[in-house]
């Protein structure tokens, strides 16, 4: 059985990497079809993998912009062009949405080969988790909304990053068996937290310091903290917001520690081993269930304070793994917290876990006749 995964951005090759290792686990020889384009760095991938196959995309500078929006339907068209005049080998086309011109140009695929099985794993949602507020009523905002919703009838199975995107899309669901899987990780070995001053608040922000985050909060947080006692605030990351979130910090009165760009995992461990909490925080506008850096959070065992509605708001709550935004006031650091935040990522959020709904996701396709409609 030949399979397909098709991807965009390299912003999601953990997610890829393991559909493509699953799907092998499960009979599939699988290739995956995917940009030359690195997203965050705006540069271009040179990197050759096998098993993979990059396609040009033209560069964009700016992520919300004409040209980036012209680059992911230019590069959809060009890949599933391919992909058309390859379709009568594929068993199974594995697309990740979004961009959503990819959920459009796969069903025109599906239309054509209807034995070819065709899975929509929704890593995000566009134009929900922009903070397009102010557009949200006007005819391009809805087509874009559009041009995912009413592809995504004609899949055979639709995979949802966070349970909080599957209660979003609601009706656009009901004609398509579908689930909510997790990101995965590695387990890796944790840092004892031997150094942790506990006359401080050592708080860590990890990621693009993009238009997105809701800086205005972090510095309340901070502000609300060195109430009790100083606090210290460490930055991973960059981003076109970097020196507004370092200034905000600053004037919040937090002793800041801008680390830059870390890559080796080991030395982003020893940061995180020195802090008390993970900031996961975002606009309110944004729509998101799950962050990436909630993930990075979790696998370093570093209870978080939140304030994004949804799966990790709820996870929070449920699990005891940190402080959501309304409980900051009472907020007490307890180092069992640490304990939970370990547990639940090994329950939950490993690779093990991951294939075992994985291989319920294939079979389930595999008991499907073809899908015509």
């Amino acid at each position: 059985m030949r399979g397909i995964i098709v991807n965009c951005f390299d912003t999601y090759h953990e997610r890829v990497s393991q559909v493509k290792r699953s799907l092998e686990e499960n009979g599939y020889e699988v290739e995956v079809y995917t940009s030359d384009f690195k997203h965050i760095e705006k540069t271009q991938n040179t990197e050759q993998k096998e098993g993979y196959r990059m396609f040009h995309a033209e560069p964009y500078y700016k992520n919300i912009s004409v040209a980036r929006m012209r680059s992911h339907a230019q590069l959809g068209k060009d890949i599933f062009m391919v992909i058309s005049q390859e379709i009568n080998t594929v068993d199974l086309l594995w697309v990740l949405v979004p961009p959503n011109s990819f959920a459009k140009e796969a069903v025109e695929i599906k239309k054509k080969a209807p034995a070819c099985k065709l899975v929509f794993d929704l890593i995000d949602l566009w134009p929900e988790t922009m903070p397009l507020a102010k557009l949200k009523m006007t005819p391009p905002y809805k087509y874009w909304a559009k041009m995912r919703n009413q592809a995504l009838q004609y899949a055979d199975y639709i995979v949802c990053e966070c349970h909080l995107y599957e209660q979003k899309l609601g009706r656009f669901l009901v004609a398509c068996p579908h689930q909510a899987i997790y990101l995965a990780r590695d387990v890796q070995a944790q840092i004892p937290k031997k150094h942790l001053n506990n006359d401080c608040y050592s708080l860590l922000y990890l990621g693009s310091m993009n238009n997105i985050i809701d800086i205005d909060t972090i510095g309340y947080i901070i502000r609300t903290l060195a109430q009790k006692k100083y606090v210290h605030m460490h930055l991973i990351g960059s981003g076109e917001n970097k020196e507004t979130l370092l200034a905000t910090c600053k004037q919040a009165g937090a002793i800041v520690h801008d680390h830059g760009k870390v890559y080796d995992s080991i030395e982003k461990m020893k940061i995180m081993s020195r802090c008390h909490y993970g900031l996961n925080i975002m606009k309110k506008s944004v729509c998101v269930g799950l962050t990436m850096k909630s993930m990075d959070y979790m696998q370093a065992g570093l209870p978080m304070i939140n304030n994004i509605k949804g799966d990790t708001w709820d996870l929070i709550n449920k699990y005891q793994m940190g402080y959501n935004i309304d409980q900051l006031d009472s907020l007490v650091y307890d180092p069992m917290q640490i304990e939970n935040t370990v547990k639940f990522f090994n329950d939950h959020l490993t690779y093990e876990h991951f294939s075992k709904q994985m291989h319920q996701v294939i079979a389930k396709i595999s008991d499907r006749g073809v899908k015509n409609d």
